[in-house]
């Protein structure tokens, strides 16, 4: 496999700004989402999603696999200090927000709230309040950030750091209500949690703590969540993400305080070490097929705010893989998604807060032509 650089380069929705360069007027993006802000809905066209002053914003292909795209749209989303993406095997796009209100003297209330974007391109449903699971104001306000994951039956399951270092589970209930916040438990956790869903639909969460490596699992689909034991690995905060790379088995990776690079993980196996210099937020982790095997794309940003690109066979990292520089540099973590052809695309906002996309082209390997500024 080679890689290759390339080159830098409705309701609620609002106008742009009068202001902005030229006078022509844009939205622009002030930081990146958590999750996979860049995803694949079911008509086959890609989404990328990003904060912005005046709300989320999104930008979405014209048509599949173009290289043209509409928007930023924007949808009013106020007093939000978070949001996360999360998507479902329905195609329905997640938001998960934590919101942060100051009313007078004293802490701020905080709750978490969630909205939902049913099809490519249509607006996003009304922001919905999830609550906060303490009823103490000063450890209401000490409640972290907000991850989910879907189940292939739509539910949703909303994952956050209390203000003890545990974690608090709230999800959906059948006939789409929502149940009781569940303490899953934990010490010392670091925001944000990791969470994968399984082939089988079993859904895994995973936290970093105090020297060591947390994780919460199922034993069916649906099923209570246990603790498994924790695994003695320090973890950088912020830096772990989860996927699915095998029948009910899923890689970590995450950033090692200790020599600041990048390593991979299987619970029951050997830490492998990938090298690389991320930046301090998760590594982008990709499924895709690459000149016919079975692979995993690995992307981060470096400490100069370029985009690293490697590749492997999935679940097997030991055999070695090379981090090659793309040429192209961002502001937060990148994104990457598969298009409606199977190609691999890279989502990056550039310092000025423009989308910009770099997708693989048809020279074999991971070869990315030059990005676009959307």
């Amino acid at each position: 496999m080679r890689t290759r650089s390339g080159r830098a380069a409705v309701r609620g929705r609002a106008k742009a700004d009068a202001d902005a360069p030229g006078g022509a007027g844009r939205h622009v993006a002030d930081t990146v989402v958590g999750g996979p802000w860049l995803v694949l809905g079911k008509d086959g066209r890609l989404s990328a999603y990003a904060h912005g002053r005046a709300g989320l914003l999104r930008w979405t292909e014209a048509r599949r696999g173009g290289s043209r795209w509409t928007g930023p749209d924007v949808f009013p989303a106020a007093d939000l200090t978070w949001v996360s993406v999360a998507q479902g095997a329905d195609g329905y796009v997640h938001f998960l927000g934590r919101r942060e209100v100051r009313k007078g003297e004293g802490p701020p209330a905080v709750e978490i709230v969630h909205a939902i974007q049913y099809q490519t391109d249509r607006p996003v449903a009304e922001w919905r309040s999830l609550g906060n699971p303490h009823k103490d104001r000063d450890k209401a306000a000490r409640l972290g950030v907000p991850s989910g994951a879907v189940g292939p039956d739509g539910t949703v399951h909303v994952f956050v750091r209390n203000a003890g270092g545990g974690v608090m589970l709230r999800r959906e209930l059948p006939g789409g209500k929502w149940g009781p916040w569940t303490d899953l438990k934990g010490s010392r956790v670091q925001d944000p949690v990791a969470a994968v869903v399984h082939p089988s639909g079993r859904v895994e969460a995973m936290a970093g703590g105090d020297g060591c490596v947390m994780r919460w699992v199922q034993e069916e689909p649906g099923g209570d969540f246990r603790q498994a034991p924790n695994i003695p690995l320090a973890v950088a905060p912020g830096s772990a993400v989860a996927l699915a790379t095998g029948p009910d088995r899923a890689t970590y990776y995450w950033t090692d305080p200790a020599t600041g690079g990048i390593v991979a993980h299987r619970p029951g196996s050997w830490v492998i070490p990938l090298g690389g210099a991320p930046a301090g937020e998760p590594v982008v982790a990709l499924r895709a097929v690459l000149d016919g095997y079975d692979c995993t794309v690995l992307a981060h940003r470096d400490l100069d705010g370029q985009i690293m690109l490697a590749a492997c066979g999935t679940e097997n990292e030991q055999a070695g893989l090379w981090w090659s520089p793309t040429g192209e540099r961002c502001v937060g973590a990148p994104a990457a998604a598969l298009d409606a052809y199977g190609r691999v695309v890279l989502g990056m906002i550039g310092a000025d807060g423009a989308l910009c996309v770099a997708r693989q082209n048809g020279d074999g390997g991971l070869v990315m032509a030059p990005s676009i500024r959307v």
